[in-house]
């Protein structure tokens, strides 16, 4: 009987391990059909998800209901799986090598309990050849069983935070296994809670590279219009009425400047860049789109002095405000967010900066950036920065920007969510 049969008949579980923005959801659409064990090494999330509560606040409490899942936090319970689905973070060190430091450690939770029979399957984003090269050998070793006597594969996850509508279900999933078996398993397996259907790959390399191409593929475009944004400011030329116009052409793809963090984008290119190094091949593209958009931090600071100093203000005795410090609007999501990064820059020019996020927990932004964030908005701000597109900050008025600002008022509208107004303010935008 495979796998998928026994997880219908409830012979067999599957175990989520790393339950964050890719892992919960995953693991509750698995637990409307079958039994579900949600493993993840922070009691206090657990804690919270027992309770039925989302601790990345991404899933209403009714998430919860109806679910043929437990939630733990010890190793042991994972025993009584039999396909394994690892969804831990993969992130960048501050050399922008990658870490697997997370991967490799559930890699050894499952291998101490993997059985004959058993699957596993990974999710986390890795370059091409990780799940073979350095998952399985940890299997192998830890488990002291062979590759054939328990399978692998790789269906990487595209999990789009703070998206209503692109849900997990309705997104196409792709497969990769290590053999024909275990492709035609997961297959069935997978096809059973993404109803946007599953596209099976020839190999897990070809599933891994898939993922990392796709935000590596977004990461350049955006550089590209980071780059042009930086040459029409020079040019006096509003980058955005340029996008608008070359729109009207029909195959041109509209892509918009911007800073550019959170755990995918900014940081699967490296992943990439990583082995092509490993292989000998120098890659050109990819790392200088990646040097552009790490630098647009530095940019938009230096921009704002400028525009300080231009409207007769000093930059050590002026006063900013940030709006937004998320790394996408409407999530709390702060991770590998670039705002952080132009914070920094302006506090080494000695101005003060007050900063407010309409999603953002204060405990997180203190305990990653050691950064307060603000209870209350002062009216004495020099400039403001509106960094992310919040819900709550689209509809906010040149009127409003100019009473908590003193005179010859500046406001940065990094996402352009405002129109341009025609006098009264400076404003300025990517």
């Amino acid at each position: 009987m495979g796998i998928y049969n026994s997880l219908e008949n409830k012979t067999a579980k599957i175990a989520v391990i790393g339950l964050g923005y890719v892992g919960l959801p995953l693991a509750l659409e698995f637990a409307k059909y079958f039994e579900v064990i949600g493993f993840d090494i922070d009691a206090g999330r657990i804690e919270m998800m027992k309770r039925g509560e989302d601790p990345s606040n991404e899933l209403p409490n009714s998430s919860f209901t109806d679910k043929n899942i437990r939630f733990t936090a010890k190793k042991n319970d994972l025993e009584a799986a039999n396909l394994f689905i690892v969804t831990v973070p993969t992130p960048v060190d501050e050399h922008k090598v990658p870490d697997l430091s997370a991967l490799k450690a559930a890699t050894r939770s499952v291998a101490a309990v993997l059985k004959k029979g058993d699957y596993v399957v990974y999710e986390s984003t890795v370059y091409p050849g990780c799940t073979e090269d350095d998952c399985l050998p940890i299997l192998e070793q830890d488990s002291g069983i062979k590759l054939g006597d328990f399978r692998i594969g790789y269906s990487p996850e595209r999990i789009n935070p703070g998206d209503k509508n692109r849900t997990i279900d309705t997104i196409p999933k792709i497969v990769g296994a290590s053999d024909d078996v275990a492709l035609e398993e997961l297959f069935k397996v997978y096809s059973k809670i993404i109803k946007a259907g599953v596209h099976k790959t020839s190999s897990i390399k070809v599933a891994e590279a898939a993922k990392v191409i796709e935000n590596t593929q977004r990461d350049l475009n955006i550089s590209f219009m980071n780059e042009l944004a930086i040459i029409f400011d020079r040019m006096k030329i509003d980058t955005q009425e340029v996008i608008k116009a070359a729109s009207t052409k029909w195959n041109f793809l509209k892509f918009y400047p911007g800073l550019v963090g959170g755990h995918c984008i900014g940081v699967d290119p490296y992943y990439l860049t990583h082995k092509s190094k490993e292989l000998g091949y120098d890659p050109q593209v990819i790392l200088s789109g990646r040097r552009i958009n790490d630098g647009m931090p530095i940019f938009v600071a230096n921009k704002l002095v400028k525009l300080l100093i231009k409207a007769g203000k000093t930059p050590q005795k002026s006063k900013v405000l940030i709006k937004g410090v998320t790394f996408k609007e409407n999530i709390t999501d702060i991770r590998n967010s670039k705002v952080f990064d132009l914070i920094k820059e302006l506090q080494q020019f000695e101005i003060q900066v007050d900063v407010v996020d309409a999603c953002a927990t204060k405990t997180s932004v203190k305990d990653i950036y050691n950064i307060e964030l603000s209870d209350m908005i002062a009216n004495d701000y020099d400039a403001v920065v509106v960094a992310v597109a919040h819900q709550g900050y689209r509809n906010l008025t040149m009127d409003y920007f100019k009473s908590i600002m003193q005179k010859n008022p500046i406001l940065m509208d990094l996402k352009a969510i405002y129109e341009k107004p025609t006098s009264g303010i400076t404003y300025w935008r990517l």
